[in-house]
């Protein structure tokens, strides 16, 4: 079955206020030509679910740019001036989960997973609550002046251990990026792209994938494809200069 379609097309249908599973980690992995599309449209009131924010004018920062994002879970954001502008002026929602229990979540969705217990997180404000989520008029915390702060999650005693209770989560529409894909949508990521595009993938109910090499079926071997083709809906083929693009999150020189 031939999945191709121009990132335009692909995203075009995205409706307002959908929920996006977003792959990458930093700027390593990220759709970013997907991305690009959705930011040229009117649509918005986007949440979010990726492991960070990206950069200011990267990844997800392009959407923080056209305030197309009203919430975002994720487990680190610390690089995007414009998401910090947003979130502690009360524009943006934001929960912050532990990394490694962001990517179960996600794994989770699209296992048929309802929840899970996991001890990260307990007695810190992850399980206890507090944590702002939104902040309200001039940096308020009173839920009463619009302020949002985290509730506290249940836990239970497990194998001699409390662990708290995390729900799965399933995106409207996941976006993610592969290395190669064939025209069945079987997916191969490249190196440290594979720590969250196949959870993200498998967490959105349509799957909507950039891959830098579209090859025919039966080009991957059976042991090299990373994500089966039951996960994917639409696939968009980048030229050799969209592949190409990539940049460094973090150049140290001496």
């Amino acid at each position: 079955m031939m999945k191709l379609f121009s990132a335009a097309d692909a995203v075009a249908d995205i409706p307002e206020g959908a929920t996006l599973s977003v792959g990458g980690f930093g700027v390593c992995g990220i759709p970013q030509v997907l991305l690009a599309a959705l930011s040229t449209r009117t649509v918005g009131g986007f949440e979010a679910v990726s492991n960070n924010a990206g950069l200011d004018g990267r990844g997800l920062g392009l959407l923080l740019e056209t305030r197309q994002l009203r919430r975002i879970v994720a487990s680190y954001v610390g690089e995007n001036k414009e998401f910090a502008r947003q979130y502690l002026e009360g524009e943006l929602e934001v929960e912050l989960t532990p990394q490694g229990t962001l990517a179960e979540r996600m794994r989770a969705g699209g296992s048929g997973i309802g929840a899970f217990y996991t001890p990260t997180g307990v007695d810190t404000p992850v399980a206890d609550g507090g944590m702002v989520w939104k902040y309200g008029p001039n940096g308020s915390e009173d839920p009463a002046e619009g302020a949002v702060i985290s509730p506290a999650k249940e836990t239970r005693m497990i194998a001699g251990r409390t662990q708290v209770l995390e729900h799965a989560i399933t995106a409207d529409v996941a976006l993610v990026r592969a290395e190669v894909a064939d025209t069945a949508g079987n997916l191969r990521f490249h190196e440290t792209a594979r720590n969250f595009n196949p959870l993200a993938a498998m967490s959105g109910r349509l799957c909507i994938v950039e891959a830098e090499t579209v090859v025919p079926v039966g080009d991957l071997a059976p042991d090299d494809i990373h994500l089966p083709g039951i996960y994917v809906h639409r696939i968009v083929e980048l030229t050799a200069q969209q592949a190409a693009d990539k940049i460094i999150e973090k150049e140290t020189v001496r």
